[in-house]
């Protein structure tokens, strides 16, 4: 038996530890957390695809008893948490509350999200991203949302210095069709949905990843439902001092992506990079 600790977070700890059947149900709970981890056993093991023993062993990695056990806390946790809708009156009247002013209550929360982000972070998954992206036997599609669209463009600008194959899915629906048209074996399609999620995000990840491309999510810490179709996974917390999710520590983890990439692909991406400079300087 487990201490009461946040199941989202032991699911994130043990996921490396996993079989490949357990880490679908894990993913199945992350996605539609915490409703999907209340139901029974056997509505998670048909979301999951997976037998309801497969479930219990879940539990088990986890250090519960069984799955009652794992939904008390679940359900402790959710008594620890606010609800969003109470985020605006909450952090637009934090200054009066506590004396801090904006400057200072942003340091504090962006200093303490980057911490707890690299601290969560499942590097299992992380590696795995870091192996999709550095193929360069691969097509690498990436796509964002309204605000989210602003990552995929700015990994997309670093991985087409490092290595050739990349592209931006735009939100219309010629190139949302195209990319679908393209998507096949060969094609790692990279997709960053956070909370307020793309319905018509989740239909194209579906729809490639049906047609044998590699989905890769980067998500918030309630995980999109795109999570269900990926392959990796990568969360970071959307805490402000507004009102607004911020980007901040997914922010953060692009760069260590594109670190990871750069150190990886050494040599040969060096050479393109210093192709691409000579290009850019002559013209």
């Amino acid at each position: 038996m487990v201490s009461h600790r946040n199941v989202r977070s032991l699911v994130h700890e043990f996921m490396e530890d996993m079989s490949p059947s357990e880490r679908k149900a894990a993913r199945a709970v992350l996605a539609g957390y915490p409703s999907s981890a209340l139901g029974t056993v056997a509505e998670l093991a048909a979301v999951a695809d997976v037998s309801p023993p497969t479930v219990i062993r879940f539990a088990a990695r986890l250090g519960y008893s069984g799955w009652p056990e794992l939904q008390r806390d679940v359900v402790k946790g959710l008594n620890d948490e606010g609800s969003p809708l109470s985020q605006y009156p909450h952090k637009t009247g934090a200054a009066h509350e506590d004396g801090r002013d904006v400057l200072t209550r942003s340091r504090c929360t962006f200093v303490d999200m980057i911490e707890s982000t690299y601290e969560s972070l499942p590097e299992s998954e992380f590696r795995a991203m870091v192996q999709e992206l550095c193929d360069r036997k691969k097509q690498i599609m990436l796509v964002g949302g309204r605000f989210s669209g602003f990552l995929a463009e700015y990994l997309a600008a670093h991985l087409r210095l490092l290595r050739p194959g990349i592209s931006v899915v735009g939100h219309d629906e010629l190139s949302r069709a195209t990319a679908v048209a393209d998507a096949n074996r060969q094609t790692v399609l990279v997709v960053f949905d956070y909370r307020r999620y793309t319905v018509w995000a989740e239909h194209l990840a579906q729809t490639v990843q049906a047609q044998g491309a590699t989905v890769c999510l980067m998500t918030d810490v309630w995980l999109s439902p795109i999570a269900r179709t990926s392959s990796v996974v990568l969360p970071c917390p959307v805490e402000s001092p507004s009102p607004f999710d911020s980007i901040t520590a997914a922010t953060a983890v692009v760069e260590s992506l594109i670190a990871a990439v750069t150190e990886q692909l050494g040599e040969h991406g060096k050479r393109r990079v210093a192709l691409a400079e000579g290009i850019l300087r002559d013209a």
